[in-house]
């Protein structure tokens, strides 16, 4: 895909990690923000929805059925399943959003993280820790959804997601959360001062100013 205005940005983390929160605040502080345009991708998946999450906001809910018809079709730019359930992310959707200069943001794992840079090498990777295991285990019990035999199960599936931390551009440890978005906001800055964004962004100034400044006084 060629050079886009727009940043892709990919956040995973483990389940409890504070990976939600993190790009909620993002957003509101960035919301309407026409320096800083951004959106969250609204991925598909088949799992059922959790309480307060609505459809084509939150998520696409869709059938297994259905979910495979479209990896069949190629709408995915990204897909893979977890826990039992797929989650794709429509990839003409992300084209079009980053082509008119706003970033994205994925929420995935790091399987699908694989796939995008494979199709993107671009994309900037974020993988958030949580500054424990006790700490994780903590906010999934806090969270009241989950059966101690899930949490148990999220918490192994914690543990093989971490391991592949090392394969994202950068990391940052939720410990402080208003640290951690200080953080995260700072990568989000620098991508978009990268010199081949900035080309692109401000083509014009950048040859007005090395035009030959004799050129007006012939």
């Amino acid at each position: 895909m060629a050079t886009q205005l727009g940043n892709l940005f990919i956040l995973a983390a483990p389940s409890g990690a504070g990976k939600s929160s993190l790009i909620k605040a993002l957003m509101e502080k960035f919301d309407q923000s026409e320096t800083y345009p951004m959106q969250v991708s609204v991925s598909h998946t088949t799992r059922a929805p959790r309480p307060g999450e609505v459809d084509g906001v939150h998520y696409h809910f869709v059938t297994h059925e259905q979910f495979e018809q479209l990896i069949e079709q190629g709408v995915f730019f990204e897909y893979a399943e977890v826990f039992g359930n797929y989650y794709g992310t429509s990839r003409v959707t992300i084209e079009q959003t980053l082509h008119r200069g706003i970033d994205v943001f994925l929420d995935i794992d790091w399987q699908g993280a694989r796939q995008v840079k494979k199709l993107l090498p671009d994309t900037c990777g974020i993988f958030i820790l949580p500054p424990s295991a006790e700490v994780l285990k903590e906010r999934l019990n806090k969270r009241g959804q989950d059966s101690a035999e899930v949490i148990a199960s999220r918490m192994l599936e914690a543990v093989s997601e971490m391991s592949h931390y090392d394969e994202f551009d950068y990391v940052l440890v939720n410990d402080d959360f208003s640290e951690a978005l200080g953080d995260l906001e700072s990568i989000v800055r620098a991508q978009r001062q990268r010199t081949v964004k900035q080309q692109m962004r401000h083509q014009d100034l950048i040859s007005d100013l090395l035009s030959d400044p004799g050129a007006d006084e012939c």
